[in-house]
């Protein structure tokens, strides 16, 4: 157990990323497509077998953002198709069926509380909170209730270091690594950063992205270009005066559109460093899959490749979600309820605890991240020690081929 003193220094170095890390699960722009990028267009897929969950039930909830000025239906759309198919399909966690309890809040705190109220009331075994700027409303209220808080990634500074939480990848730290670890091996002189000028962002990923780069000797800077600024053209053409060797953009949607575009003008041969918000669906309609092709992607989930793990993925999303777009947010919910089935796996009979799911979470080692081939997880607090909620610090790093293909995928920050 932290003590108070450690606990509170793990949320002052964990405060330098908080922006980073919200960036990085794709801001809080949630938008919508009509194009045809549903998990059955986007690859191989697999007949699912039929073996029902015969265990006593599981009670796990998901709190989800929808219904407010943010709303992100598709993670809990995921999550709800791999509970349907592992407890149809897989034999359920162990055997045990899942009761998946599903609350949705408006990204603001009173939603945010009354769910987190509803599953201490409900008795979950274990909370996820996929997509969500109100972890530091949410996280306190499960934890103190002793049941698991677990997250692909942290956004809010607490989720860094509370007791009691489980993040299953490294979120903006591993993208900085993995971003300085790709220019020192390709021997680039200078990377800068593409973000808009909403909170402290951009100051915090200075100061971590300094302290990264400058370890593989590579110069680092941030170009903060306003939000509310129709034409961001002279900001960035600005910006890349020096003419930096790669250009990362972190931002939601809308935001990767916008430096995307202007990128194609102002400096259409640098290379791009991507994360996921700007591969998804709605920025290759605006910009066009051309200027995205000859990127690098730096991402915890690998939606397009012909893994069994991702065909997997494919196959789930194709039968429970088929509308859901397999290139978005979908990965947030679904490797969760995954990786507790994968860590769960040493579950005994009878009824399940918060306790059992804390015992199993701690006792993960080098498991599989579902749909992320080359990731694995695990909770000891001892993978980023300043940060010991961390269960992984390694990032997918792709060159994007044609048709939005992840090709020649390494794993970095291992």
């Amino acid at each position: 157990m932290n003590s108070p003193r450690t606990f509170r220094r793990t949320l002052r170095s964990a405060a330098v990323i908080t922006a980073v890390g919200a960036l990085v699960a794709g801001g809080l722009t949630a938008c919508s497509s009509d194009s045809d990028n549903s998990a059955a267009s986007s690859g191989p897929t697999i007949e699912l077998t039929e073996k029902a969950a015969t265990g006593e039930a599981i009670k796990i909830g998901v709190i989800s953002s929808e219904g407010g000025p943010v709303s992100a239906p598709a993670p809990r759309e995921a999550a709800e198709a791999a509970v349907r198919y592992l407890n149809d399909n897989a034999g359920g966690i162990n055997g045990h069926k899942i009761d998946l309890v599903v609350c949705k809040q408006h990204e603001e705190a009173a939603s945010a509380t009354a769910c987190a109220n509803e599953m201490v009331e409900k008795k979950v075994a274990a909370v996820i909170s996929p997509f969500s700027s109100m972890g530091a409303v949410i996280g306190p209220i499960i934890a103190g209730a002793k049941i698991p808080y677990i997250s692909q990634a942290p956004v809010s500074a607490i989720e860094y270091g509370l007791p009691g939480a489980y993040m299953l990848s490294g979120g903006g730290y591993a993208v900085l690594a993995g971003q300085a670890a790709h220019a020192a091996k390709n021997k680039y002189k200078k990377v800068t950063v593409i973000i808009g000028d909403t909170g402290d962002a951009a100051a915090s990923i200075g100061k971590l992205g300094g302290m990264i780069f400058k370890q593989v000797g590579v110069e680092f800077k941030v170009v903060t270009v306003p939000t509310s600024t129709a034409d961001v053209v002279p900001v960035i053409t600005a910006g890349l005066a020096d003419k930096p060797d790669a250009v990362s953009i972190l931002g939601d949607a809308k935001q990767c559109i916008t430096a995307i575009k202007a990128l194609e003008t102002v400096a259409p041969d640098t290379k791009k460093y991507l994360i996921t918000s700007c591969l998804d669906t709605n920025v290759t309609d605006a910009t066009g899959e051309e200027a995205i092709e000859g990127s690098v992607a730096f991402t915890t989930v690998n939606p397009m490749t012909d893994d069994p793990t991702v065909n997997l993925f494919r196959s789930v999303l194709a039968k429970y979600s088929p509308s859901t777009d397999i290139r978005g947010l979908a990965y947030l919910g679904y490797q969760p309820i995954m990786s507790i089935a994968e860590a769960g796996k040493a579950l005994p009979a009878g009824p399940v605890t918060a306790e059992q799911i804390h015992g199993i979470l701690k006792g993960a080692k080098d498991l599989p991240v579902p749909a992320a081939p080359g990731l694995t997880f695990t909770c000891d607090g001892k993978q980023v020690p300043q940060m010991p909620t961390l269960c992984g610090k390694s990032i997918l790093v792709s060159d994007i081929g044609a048709d939005m293909a992840f090709e020649n995928t390494v794993v970095e920050n291992k």
